[in-house]
């Protein structure tokens, strides 16, 4: 005769845990409120750049690099406009919420300018910093174009690739003139 002591003993039974997956109506919730709260973000971003362009600008020294970050400055002003116009299309206020990644990169060119010397030197650190810029508006915009196709926003994910193709555009142009001029003239002073 067995004993309960020498049965094997089950482990207690634990409480359910919801799948991972969740249904699919909590899941396009849950994107929705990461869509705007990057909305927020990112129109934050345009934003802060609006003020920082024209500095960057007036501390170049190369005619390409002032005129590509002017060019770049009236884009990011129409940027700023059709962040408004999806917010519309998706029946939001339109929010800033306060970018760090922008603020830190805004800062880091700040510097740049600070430890520099007017010159190609700068001009360089100047398209360093705008390209890093670029290549997080790059980043969140794509992101942000692929949720509001999952999500069915298809007027705002337009919106929103249009804008994307201006930011890889603006990196194009910076990494043109880096290339070109700015870089090799930076160099010959080595």
């Amino acid at each position: 005769m067995k004993t309960t002591d020498s049965k094997k003993q089950k482990p207690p039974k634990q409480e359910s845990k919801k799948s991972a997956v969740k249904p699919k109506s909590d899941a396009a919730s849950g994107l929705t409120e990461l869509f705007e709260e990057s909305l927020k973000d990112i129109y934050w971003a345009e934003k802060a750049l609006i003020k920082a362009l024209p500095t960057m600008a007036k501390n170049a020294t190369s005619a390409d690099l002032i005129e590509a970050l002017n060019s770049h400055l009236t884009e990011t002003e129409e940027h700023v406009i059709r962040l408004e116009k999806v917010f519309e299309l998706i029946g939001k206020k339109a929010t800033a919420k306060k970018c760090d990644a922008m603020e830190g990169l805004i800062e880091e060119g700040k510097g740049i300018l600070e430890e520099t010397e007017p010159g190609v030197v700068r001009d360089a650190g100047i398209i360093a910093a705008s390209q890093k810029i670029e290549h997080y508006e790059i980043a969140t915009y794509g992101t942000m174009r692929q949720f509001a196709e999952t999500l069915g926003f298809e007027e705002a994910a337009a919106i929103l690739e249009l804008t994307l193709d201006e930011e890889k555009g603006a990196d194009k142009k910076l990494t043109e003139v880096a290339v070109n001029a700015v870089n090799l003239e930076a160099a010959e002073l080595e």
